[in-house]
Formats: structure tokens, sequence, C-alpha cells
């Protein structure tokens, strides 16, 4: 709140994300909760969200449908903006099996309010870029990425005694060639491995395709969340 008080500006809106994990491992969909359970369970943090400043809830690293529906039913409920990030293994598909556009359009259909979009985290480039569709309507759902630095499987990951930080230009390029595929990914950032550098890499390689965009982009705070907002609000 400090930064945003200090640093926001008409042009350069700052929002703040109440960030909520996976109940169980991001890896691996071990016990599963039903969309009922998960959202009672996630209705507690996202409740007091709905009572700070946050402006939105994000459910990240999150690896099977049923409880990415429910944190979106427990923030419709509290009448809070939702993105949904999801994770995926090395063929692109969720750790649960589902592909990206399974998943997304269930999610989707699920409530009244769907998520305000979508992003993909705690995986490589190569994971899922050929899974995206060029111009499909699920595909322009996804609207931020935050890649892990390193190609490698969840399950070498989490056998692996040094950090693979990977090669941060080359990751740079891999978002830049990615924004064909999206061409609304607006929120850029970093997963697993990741540090300054890469972040420099991909505000590099990205800063003027997006800024070319930037007169078709809504400027104003969440970036157009506001028509999101459930109508009680």
């Amino acid at each position: 709140e400090e930064i945003r008080n200090e640093w926001e500006t008409t042009a350069t809106p700052i929002v703040i994300s109440g960030n909520v994990g996976p109940r169980g491992d991001g890896y691996k969909p071990g016990l599963r909760m039903t969309v009922e359970e998960a959202e009672q369970y996630h209705a507690v943090q996202i409740g007091i969200f709905a009572r700070s400043a946050a402006d939105m809830v994000t459910g990240v690293t999150l690896n099977y449908p049923e409880e990415a529906i429910g944190i979106v039913r427990a923030a419709n409920r509290e009448g809070m903006p939702v993105a949904i990030s999801l994770t995926v293994e090395t063929d692109g598909k969720l750790p649960s099996g589902e592909t990206l556009k399974e998943a997304i359009e269930r999610i989707d259909s699920a409530s009244p309010h769907p998520p305000v979009y979508y992003m993909i985290n705690c995986a490589h480039p190569t994971h899922f870029q050929e899974a995206l569709e060029d111009g499909a309507a699920w595909t322009r759902r996804i609207r931020g990425l935050r890649a892990n630095a390193s190609a490698m499987s969840h399950a070498e990951l989490d056998e692996a005694t040094e950090l693979d930080d990977g090669n941060p230009s080359e990751l740079g390029r891999q978002y830049r060639d990615l924004l064909t595929k999206l061409p609304d990914l607006n929120v850029l950032g970093g997963c697993c491995g990741t540090d300054h550098r890469h972040v420099a890499a991909m505000s590099r390689e990205c800063r003027d395709v997006i800024d070319s965009r930037r007169p078709s982009v809504r400027t104003e705070r969440f970036l157009g969340l506001e028509d999101s907002l459930h109508p009680a609000v």
C-alpha cells in the first residue's frame, strides 16, 4: 500500500493482489477437494483479503480444476475479482490430466462470474507453447505468465539439489515469441529459478511489442476489472 501511495499514477495504475496458493502440493494433485470443499477451505483467506486493501484475488500454481472453481466461487461470494493461474507438465497438460483448453473452459462455465483472466505459472514456455491455439477464445483468456527458468519437469525440479536458473536472455526471447500466440498478455514475471536478470530480459524483449499495443489497452485501474465485479459491489 505504501508503494502504491508513492508511485501510482493515472498512466501506471498499481493493482494489489491477494495471492492464494494450493492447499496441497502445487506439483501433485494428490488429495483432491471437491468444488464445495475448495470453496469452503479458501473462503477464510479470501474473506480476509476482501476486508483489506487488496483489489483482487489470484489463485496461483493450481493443478486441477475443482480447486480453481472453488476459489472463483469464494471470490464471487466476496465480490472480489479473481484471476486463476494454472500450472502444467511438460506435455502442456495440468498435472490432473486436463488440457489448458479443457480446464479454462470448465472453470469459465462453472461460476456466474468467471475469472477476469488466466495465467500460467511454474512451467517453462517449451512445456505449453505448442498447446496454445492462435486466435482461439480460450487462448485469449490468458493474460499473465510467470514461467520457470528451468525446462525441467516438476518431478525433476523436486529432486534437484541445485538451482537451475536456465538462460535469462533465452527466456526473454521466448516470452517475446509467446506474445504472438497470446495477444492479450500483459502481466509478465518469473517463477522458480528466476531473478532480476530474467525479469530484465523479459522487459527488454517485450516492452516494444506491448507498448505498440498500448493505445488499445485500457488504462484504468484493474485493466477493466471493475466491469467484472459482482453486481452487489
